[in-house]
C-alpha cells in the first residue's frame, strides 16, 4: 500500500468520497453524510487527507483529519476529527483501515493535536470494532449528528 497526501478535492478523493456516500445511503437511507466539509479543512498544518493506492496504482482506501477546537458542536481544544475513513469493498480484510488510521493518528500527533475524535453510527459495526480495538473509547457526542440516536462518538488521546 502506497499512502499519498492529496487534497480533499483531488479526483481520486472525490471518487472515493462518492463511494462512501453511496455506502452510507445504503446503510442509513439518508443520502449520505451531511456534515459540511471543505477541501481546505484538510490542508496542512490544520489537517491532512490521505489515499492509499494498491500495487496497480488504484485508490483503495482513504481518510483524513481536520483540526477542531472548542465549539458549539461539542469539540474540545486540540481535537483532530477523523473523517471519511473508507476502504473499497474489494480491498477489505487486508488491514488497510488499521494502517490508514495509524498514519492519520501519527500525522495529527505530529501537528500537535491532543486527541483524535470521530463520529460513526450503529449501522457500521466493523468501524466500531476497528476503533475499539485501536484504543478509542466512547466520548461525549459532538458534531453534526450529535443529537441522532444512531450516532456514536469515540476519542483517543494522541
Amino acid at each position: 500500500m502506497n499512502i499519498r497526501r492529496v487534497r480533499f478535492d483531488h479526483p481520486d478523493a472525490v471518487k472515493l468520497n462518492d463511494e462512501v456516500q453511496a455506502e452510507y445511503h445504503v446503510r442509513y437511507g439518508d443520502g449520505g453524510d451531511a456534515t459540511s466539509l471543505d477541501a481546505a479543512d484538510f490542508d496542512p498544518p490544520r489537517g491532512v487527507y490521505l489515499i492509499a493506492y494498491d500495487e496497480h496504482d488504484r485508490p483503495v482506501a482513504t481518510g483524513g483529519w481536520r483540526s477542531q477546537d472548542s465549539n458549539e458542536e461539542g469539540n474540545e481544544d486540540g481535537d483532530a476529527e477523523l473523517k471519511r475513513m473508507f476502504v473499497v469493498a474489494q480491498a477489505r480484510g487486508r488491514g488497510l483501515a488499521r494502517r490508514m488510521l495509524a498514519a492519520l493518528e501519527e500525522d495529527a500527533r505530529a501537528a500537535g493535536r491532543a486527541r483524535m475524535v470521530l463520529e460513526t453510527g450503529t449501522k457500521q459495526p466493523e468501524a466500531i470494532a476497528l476503533y475499539a480495538s485501536s484504543g478509542y473509547a466512547p466520548c461525549a457526542k459532538f458534531g453534526y449528528y450529535r443529537h441522532y440516536e444512531d450516532s456514536r462518538c469515540y476519542a483517543k488521546q494522541l
